[in-house]
Parts: structure tokens; sequence; C-alpha cells
């Protein structure tokens, strides 16, 4: 007779939380569509250029993408981020277990438009717009709610995103050659109109603890609006193109980086204070073509167009000196859109380097002092 101790004399319990366990570690989905759980495919290597330790978190298989890089992907305590991937045909969002590596499909999206998918402050829920439907899903029980439609006979103008309160829903929408820049709320789903140009407005974001808006005109400049439609007024930033602009956490100022029309002159991050009308050089870079800065904006990280050096690097305030992480070597340097984490101990950035687009994380404690979430 063999053993029957109390290891062998009881049967195994199945519950939903082990059988979705187990599909998850087999690599297989649970079920198709929102709630579906794929296991993890994270993958450690040392990078050639530098020989960190890079975190590649998808397969290069099938496309994966960050949101838009003014709208948040990343879990304030680093539990999660979420994504959009066609892993499963079509674009849907996914939060990705940043421990496990464990996906989590989030929506059954007819035509997700994955930079606008974003966090809201409170992390139990985030939105994104299908199509001309600006929807909200709630992780516990994937309710999903649909906030505001686009009116028929306009279309989304590029970009979309929330007040740092996550109250409001700001965008554009165009009509033959005009736009309109769009206050929605998330709790009514009332509109307001709050700018309109004779061209193309273009991602806006809305300034942290303020009741104001900046938008992007097609040529290049930046706008700034109050809530109310008042002050609308086009900044008085560097002449010439204007790469990746976004706000500083405290919302005093405007970064953003500048291309020098000369081929032969460098990309410079500037500073753009509105309330003073003061524009400022902050550092030359080694062509940054995307960029994002720590919480205290005293570190940025930067993409390099260098076709030579093509690395993700972090440039440090105070002396302008520079330090390569690791190789990007993405096909389009400007789709790269490094961020950092909350606390400014990672970086996480895209490549289509080992295949389709995947996400990557280098660990950056060693260069990097943490900065804490006033959040």
């Amino acid at each position: 007779m063999g053993f029957m101790g109390p290891l062998a004399a009881r049967p195994r319990r199945w519950t939903r939380r082990s059988v979705l366990a187990l599909f998850a570690g087999s690599g297989l989905a649970v079920e198709r569509g929102k709630g579906a759980l794929f296991s993890s495919e994270f993958e450690r290597f040392p990078d050639p250029a530098t020989e960190l330790e890079v975190y590649r978190l998808t397969s290069p298989e099938y496309a994966a993408h960050l949101p838009a890089y003014y709208n948040r992907a990343l879990s304030r305590r680093g539990q999660f981020l979420i994504c959009w991937s066609d892993r499963t045909g079509s674009p849907q969002a996914y939060r990705i277990h940043l421990k496990s590596g464990e996906w989590l499909q989030l929506t059954d999206a007819t035509a997700l438009d994955g930079s606008t998918v974003t966090l809201m402050p409170d992390e139990r829920s985030f939105c994104y717009f299908d199509g001309a439907a600006l929807k909200r899903v709630d992780f516990a029980k994937f309710r999903e709610r649909e906030i505001y439609r686009v009116p028929d006979g306009w279309k989304r103008c590029p970009g979309a995103s929330l007040t740092d309160d996550g109250l409001y829903a700001i965008f554009a929408e165009c009509r033959k050659d005009a736009s309109r820049l769009r206050l929605v709320s998330m709790a009514k789903g009332t509109a307001a109109t709050i700018a309109e140009a004779p061209w193309v407005i273009s991602d806006p974001m809305g300034r942290p603890r303020r009741t104001q808006v900046l938008y992007r005109q097609e040529s290049g400049g930046l706008w700034l609006v109050n809530f109310d439609g008042q002050q609308n007024r086009k900044l008085k930033i560097a002449p010439g193109p204007v790469g990746p602009a976004r706000w500083a956490p405290d919302g005093r100022t405007v970064l953003y980086l500048y291309f020098p029309e000369e081929k032969t002159q460098l990309n410079t991050i500037r500073e753009h204070t509105p309330d003073a009308n003061q524009d400022q050089l902050v550092a030359k870079t080694s062509q940054f073509v995307h960029f994002d800065a720590n919480r205290d904006t005293s570190v940025f990280v930067g993409a390099s167009r260098n076709k030579a050096s093509p690395h993700i690097l972090i440039l440090l305030r105070t002396t302008g000196r520079e330090l390569t992480l690791c190789e990007h070597r993405a096909s389009d340097p400007s789709a790269v859109a490094p961020i950092f984490s909350a606390d400014s101990q990672q970086i996480f950035f895209q490549s289509d380097k080992q295949g389709k687009t995947a996400i990557y994380r280098v660990h950056i404690a060693r260069f990097v002092e943490a900065t804490e979430d006033e959040l």
C-alpha cells in the first residue's frame, strides 16, 4: 500500500485563481478577449554597448507599445504598466504585472487608439478612445462606460489626455480645415469648447495644479488657454522646429526639445515659464529626439537620433553631463519615447531593434537618486 500521509490523502482543490495561473504559466490565454491572461515573456540580457542589464518585457514577435508619452502608463508604486498590443490580432489594451510579467487583456475594442490609453489618478480604472467613443473601464470587474462620443461630421485630432486630477478629458475635434479644443467632464460627459483654430490642434495636455491646457499647432507652435477659453495665446518659445513638449510635474514650466534648423547644431532641452513669459536653455544634448524628466527635473532621459550612437542616455541638469544607458537601435528614434518610473529608479522605452516594437526596462538606481511621487 502506498503512503497515505496528510499530503496524499487530500485531492487538490482547483480554485479559479489556480486554474488561471496554470493557463497563464502555459503561455495560453484562459479565454479570448477582455480578462484573458498571458504568461510572462520577460527576457534579460546585457546591453552590447554598456553591459548594463536590459529587460525586454514583451515579445518582438508582435507589436507592443506604450501610450502617448504624456499619458500615465505606470503605476506610482511600480506594480504594473498599461500598454497596447496587437498580440491577439487587433489592437487592445493590456496590463502587465512588473514582477510576475503576467499580462491581463483589458479591452475588446473595435478601433482602439492606443496612444490615448491612460490610467486614472486612483489607478483603479483607465480610459481610452475606441473610434469616436471615449470610454472608462474599471479594473475590478471590467465595467465599461461610454463617457462621450465625437459628433457626426467631426473627427478627433491626434492626441488626448486627462487633467492631473482625472476630472476632465482633453482632446480636439476637426472638421475640414478647422479644429476645436474640447474639455469633457469624466463624471457627466458634458463637453465645452475652449479654443478654436483654422489648423489642426494636437496633443493637448492639462497644466498640473492649474486650470489651463497646453496644445500644439501643426507647424510646431505651442499654445496655452484657460479652461474657460480666456487668455488663449501662443507661447513665445525659441523660433524654429519644436520637438516633444511636456509640463514639469509641478506645472510651473514647459520643458521641450528644440531642433535647430542648422543641421550642424545640437538639439537642446529648453524650458519656458508661461507666467513670466521667459524661455531659457537647459542643456545641449547628443541629438535627443525624445525625452522625459524625473519628478524634480534634475535628470533627463533621452533617445538619440545619432546613427553612430543610437542610445538611451541620461543627462544631469546641473552639469549637462550625459551617461549612456543602453542601445535603442530603433528604426525611428523619435518613437522610442523613454519615460521615468515615478520614483526615478527605472527607465521604460520602446524599440523595434529585435523585430516588431517591444517594451524595454533599464534599472538606474546606481546612477539616479530616488524621488517621491507627491500625488
